[in-house]
């Protein structure tokens, strides 16, 4: 094609251009299969020239100007906005502030480009700029509640991406009606001096009736809850293929007392254990057995390229959206008990100290002997330790749940004198009724029955990186980047007003003895939470970065390929590598794939958190006026946030509801002060409230103090 790079660069640079992936732009300026290599090539040379980018999910745009920025917008409820720029050479700079009237028409989660235009008097070396340009939309479909006023119809946002209800024109659209869940696609975003302009594209049902909640969460963060057909007739095939006294040359495990462990209502079981040792050595042998879904997905395939398309199964509450169709997660695939399975197994011999010193890779096929659930084995447990008749339980498998409770405690240990980092991060667990309303709520607790099989799955997590990095082959790695020094000072200088010494914040042994310390205190939460918020976000990528909160330098996802697919592909390489010693992957491709990946899982835990604080808070919405013993979990010149001590809800005391004096904000010790009373409310403060008002289309519930706990 004649003038090919004069072409792509009037087609990025024209002003209706939305950023597209190479592939689609060839189509739209009419290029050939002939002709597609010159176009890949010219768009190379224009990228090295810096005349052209690659945008999210690598689209190609025009490059930005000198003196602006690209980044992702995000909105607060008060209507200015940050953007939050884009990593350029490992270097990440500040947030930029941009005032109201300089955000145009972005949404949260929106990519623009920005220009700077000055410091902000707000925080040192934090930039000011505005908006020039929505480069990519997050999203343009949204739920809300739908109303009517003064004959036209509206729409509510969920959340606070908007802070004003969306024109949807004429009223009953769609047959809906005031107080339904609806969906809108967006024609004209909202900005400053428009409110917008939306089409409903479907109704979901009212507000409140049984399993709306869920369907609104799943369109809301565009979530795939159907198999396209010849999915469905993909896995079929695999189901009427297999034949379960087939070993299919296969290392036989059959005859070991394999075990798993799992939540109660778990649906699909990817990882079974195995565990003997040796009397006269003390060396243990565990067998980390992990189902071989990628015997039932080849590469390339129609179950592949859906799997690839999720990214991750999606547990929400009472619905798990999966990654694959139910007859592999819940069938061919998982590790029921009593039934012939397919793994992929490792080995890994220990010595009596838990150091590694051999592992081993087999293609297995084992059968599961028993499904145990977290509390039945915590139960188990507590009646072994008073010396208690347990009947029911063999001896052989009494005794490997024996060992493994040894052997994970050496782990466990070994592990804390490496540097690892241990969050503990509240996890709510939603009860339900006969009737599938929420009952109740209570914490997770993670007691030894969890921690065995993490500590298990983290070996052979380990013992998979370790093999490839050895043998320099890319592979998708769990890569946990160290924390920005100006982060770890910041959480350093918190820690200290609240009592603790860290001598040196980048002395990780000195962060895990402030995680330890503050373990069973009122102010745990506060200080895991704001360590938390310290660390870079753990992503998948091709780099050997190392894992810094586990102190691992290779590191990678394995254990899971049922419900995450960068397992999936080191199940695939290593694969190759058994069947010919050789292996090898495109590190290029492993990035894009990385990236995927990252986003679809914030995506599906983003979504899965949402949808449990919208449970709990329409369970809340009939309860005002229940008190409540909660701690301080953050404070600002608002008010302050507090968490429930044994019900997993936090809610916002607000400054205007502490009228017995009036209150201003230190920010250096996170603490609100009474001018007059002298009265404090810190982070780890104790404090009873009641639950005074409940927003459930913005997500938030409010407390009143009601008097010290």
């Amino acid at each position: 094609m004649p003038n090919l790079e004069a072409q792509i660069l009037a087609a990025v640079s024209a002003k209706n251009y939305l950023p597209m992936k190479p592939k689609s732009l060839a189509r739209k300026l009419g290029v050939n299969s002939s002709q597609y290599a010159a176009f890949r090539k010219t768009l190379r040379g224009l990228l090295e020239q810096g005349r052209i980018e690659l945008g999210r999910n690598h689209s190609v745009r025009a490059s930005r100007p000198h003196g602006t920025a690209v980044g992702i917008f995000r909105r607060t409820a008060s209507g200015p906005g940050y953007v939050r720029p884009k990593i350029v050479d490992g270097q990440i700079t500040p947030e930029i502030v941009i005032a109201q009237h300089d955000t145009l028409d972005a949404a949260t989660g929106d990519e623009v480009l920005v220009r700077l235009t000055r410091k902000a008097s707000r925080g040192p070396g934090q930039p000011r700029g505005e908006i020039l340009r929505v480069l990519e939309r997050a999203t343009r479909q949204f739920v809300g509640t739908y109303f009517e006023r003064d004959g036209d119809g509206y729409v509510r946002v969920d959340g606070t991406v908007f802070s004003h209800s969306i024109y949807v024109g004429d009223p009953g659209a769609k047959g809906a009606r005031a107080d339904d869940q609806v969906v809108i696609e967006m024609l004209r975003f909202p900005s400053p001096g428009d409110r917008g302009e939306g089409v409903i594209t479907e109704v979901l049902g009212p507000r409140g009736k049984p399993g709306v909640d869920t369907l609104s969460i799943i369109r809301a963060f565009g979530l795939p809850d159907e198999f396209p057909a010849e999915v469905l007739a993909e896995a079929r095939e695999m189901v009427a293929e297999f034949n379960e006294n087939d070993l299919d040359g296969r290392t036989d495990f059959t005859a070991d007392t394999v075990i798993t462990i799992d939540p109660q209502d778990a649906r699909d079981f990817d990882d079974a254990i195995s565990l003997t040792k040796d009397e006269h050595s003390g060396h243990w042998l565990l067998g980390v057995h992990i189902a071989d879904v990628s015997h039932f997905a080849p590469a390339g395939g129609k179950l592949d390229s859906e799997a690839r398309k999720r990214g991750t199964s999606v547990y929400l509450p009472q619905r798990v959206l999966p990654m694959f169709p139910e007859v592999i997660s819940n069938g061919l695939a998982s590790l029921q008990q009593g039934k012939l399975r397919y793994t992929k197994s490792v080995l890994i011999e220990f010595t009596p100290h838990a150091q590694q010193a051999r592992v081993q890779f087999a293609n297995g096929a084992i059968r599961n002997k028993r499904r145990f659930t977290y509390e039945e084995v915590s139960k188990l447990f507590a009646e072994f330790d008073r010396h208690a008749a347990t009947p029911k339980i063999p001896a052989e498998t009494r005794n490997l749940l024996l060992r493994m409770r040894e052997l994970a405690l050496i782990l466990r240990k070994r592990r804390r004198k490496r540097g690892s980092l241990e969050l503990s991060m509240p996890e709510p667990a939603l009860e339900f009724d006969a009737h599938g309303r929420i009952a109740g709520a209570h914490f997770v607790e993670n007691d030894i029955s969890h921690q065995m099989i993490e500590e298990f799955m983290l070996s052979a997590n380990e013992a998979v990186a370790g093999h490839f990095g050895r043998l320099d082959i890319p592979f998708l790695r769990r890569i946990h980047p160290a924390p920005e020094p100006t982060k770890l000072k910041a959480f350093a200088e918190f820690a200290r007003l609240l009592g603790y010494r860290v001598e040196l914040e980048r002395d990780r042994f000195a962060l895990q003895r402030v995680l330890e310390q503050s373990s069973g205190k009122p102010e745990q939460h506060a200080v895991h939470f704001a360590l938390l918020r310290s660390l870079k976000q753990a992503v998948y990528s091709p780099l050997a970065e190392g894992h810094y909160a586990l102190a691992s330098q290779d590191y990678c996802h394995f254990t899971s390929p049922i419900r995450r697919y960068p397992d999936l592909t080191v199940h695939r390489l290593l694969g190759q590598w058994l069947r010919t010693r050789r292996a090898g992957s495109d590190s290029t491709e492993l990035a894009a794939l990385g990236e995927h990946c990252s986003k679809t899982e914030r995506r599906a835990e983003t979504a899965e958190r949402e949808l449990v604080k919208l449970k709990l808070l329409t369970y809340m919405s009939e309860r005002l006026g229940e008190k409540l013993h909660a701690i301080i979990t953050g404070v600002a010149d608002y008010g302050f946030f507090a968490q429930a001590e044994t019900f997993p809800v936090e809610g916002l005391v607000h400054i205007s509801s502490l009228s017995d004096d009036y209150y201003y904000y230190d920010e250096e010790s996170h603490t609100l002060h009474g001018r007059r009373t002298r009265r404090r409310f810190r982070l780890g403060d104790r404090v009873r409230v009641e639950v005074s008002r409940v927003d459930l289309s913005r997500r938030q519930m409010d407390f009143r103090l009601v008097g010290n706990a």
